[in-house]
């Protein structure tokens, strides 16, 4: 682990050797976060690259959108960190934006930037040649504990099904959250929370663990915590209906979720 005083006595890490660029769908609660607390560790990313492709055919709002929203819901009542858009600009970093992380836009600013790993930071599922383009690979936090919980809406679905709340750091392969972990916790769910307290602090617990895989990555530590996953109980989740979201905010309610804490 790493002391609060180590975190702030860091030097920001652009345009060096172990140069990382950042990807999250536009403003998404979840990479406002994870920027703000690598920046308060001092680290920087070379480029950050979001993904907003407009409304899309069938006249639904965009990806970028859709999720936004979903997880402004899922936080509301805790504060959000400052927009990607501030956090950039105060700090000097680049932006740009790209109608979708999978296609040649975004390629086009890998090759011009060359970042040796890339991290993300709320997206959709990134395929190659985008998900194999840096040396070093590709790393995302998942707000679950994997292999137990994977797939969307994690949160709800641990609920649900008597798994514990935390989440997880892990490199990126072909299949969903399957890839090798660096970094997992998990958080003690007390009585009284509710599923917005759940998706807020797994989201939050996420940017500490991408914080610390980053850190260790810039001491040549990162493959020190390197372990393959196991084979989970579960089927990979699918987005939770109204129905499961109620009936998790119900078990919390009456206290029935087995893994509650006093």
């Amino acid at each position: 682990s790493y002391s609060f005083c180590t975190l702030l006595n860091r030097k920001f890490s652009s345009n060096m050797p172990g140069s990382f660029a950042f990807f999250c769908l536009k403003e998404h609660p979840y990479g406002r976060e994870m920027l703000k607390q690598l920046l308060a560790a001092g680290q920087k990313p070379l480029i950050v690259i979001e993904e907003d492709g407009g409304q899309r055919p069938d006249g639904r709002v965009s990806v970028a959108t859709e999720e936004r929203e979903k997880f402004l819901e899922r936080c509301k009542g805790h504060e959000i960190a400052a927009t990607i858009a501030e956090q950039c600009k105060e700090n000097g970093i680049e932006l740009v934006e790209v109608p979708q992380h999978n296609k040649e836009e975004s390629m086009g600013h890998l090759e011009r930037t060359k970042p040796d790993l890339l991290v993300l930071g709320g997206t959709r599922i990134i395929r190659d040649p985008v998900l194999s383009f840096c040396k070093d690979g590709c790393l995302n936090a998942h707000p679950g504990l994997l292999p137990e919980c994977r797939g969307s809406a994690s949160p709800a679905w641990s609920v649900k099904h008597d798994i514990p709340i935390g989440s997880t750091c892990h490199f990126c392969s072909s299949g969903i959250d399957e890839g090798d972990i660096v970094g997992k916790r998990e958080i003690p769910v007390k009585k009284g929370y509710t599923y917005e307290d759940l998706c807020y602090y797994t989201m939050r617990m996420s940017g500490t663990l991408m914080t610390e895989a980053i850190l260790k990555y810039q001491d040549n530590k990162l493959e020190e915590s390197r372990v393959k996953q196991g084979k989970s109980d579960h089927p990979t989740f699918r987005n939770a209906p109204d129905e499961v979201i109620e009936e998790v905010r119900q078990k919390l309610l009456d206290g029935t979720y087995k893994h509650m804490v006093e």
